[in-house]
């Protein structure tokens, strides 16, 4: 693939209003997997957030611990619009982050990576998690594109990337997905 996945890209993505899979709110999937969590104090990490209505979901419902990472500063600017005060959003290369979170929430970022990082994408998560931390959330279980995002996959390939690093993997097809999607994503639950 000769398309540079970088800051830039994804600036420009955001400028253009070209993120297709941006569904303009929270994904019913991982708000109702996370209003089952009692502990408003769990650290909590999304990554490649993009619009970040997880985010804003999460905080609007007492969540005091949450970490919102992009590596485009246009994504900061568009949350920041909807959450002014809020003061933990990191424009950083997820690769390089090093603290430890009790859960992690996957939503489009896998898929807006180049398929070559999927292995490192996992032995990062790896690190991340704390001890009993969790991968939560969703990914495409469907054939998608191979020269840009959303880059798709299936169940069995996440399979083979994961077993090998988490003791616990939990993929199905979800109900939860909203109506374009439905049939097509798996809700994800992978921890130690």
């Amino acid at each position: 693939m000769s398309l540079k996945l970088d800051a830039e890209y994804w600036n420009n993505r955001y400028l253009e209003n070209s993120h297709r899979w941006d569904i303009g709110y929270p994904s019913p999937a991982i708000t109702n997997y996370f209003d089952k969590i009692e502990d408003k104090n769990s650290s909590i990490l999304i990554p490649g957030c993009g619009s970040a209505y997880e985010g804003e979901y999460l905080i609007k419902n007492g969540f005091t611990n949450v970490t919102l990472l992009d590596v485009s500063e246009e994504s900061k600017h568009l949350f920041l619009n909807r959450v002014p005060h809020f003061e933990n959003f990191i424009v950083d290369d997820f690769f390089q982050l090093e603290t430890k979170f009790d859960y992690i929430i996957e939503q489009t970022f896998f898929c807006a990576l180049d398929p070559k990082l999927r292995i490192d994408y996992v032995t990062k998560m790896n690190q991340l998690l704390g001890e009993n931390g969790k991968l939560v959330g969703l990914m495409f279980h469907a054939d998608l594109y191979s020269d840009h995002p959303p880059f798709g996959g299936f169940k069995e390939e996440y399979l083979e990337l994961f077993k090998p690093y988490f003791n616990q993997v939990k993929m199905i097809k979800t109900n939860d997905s909203i109506k374009e999607r439905l049939g097509r994503e798996l809700f994800i639950e992978v921890h130690q």
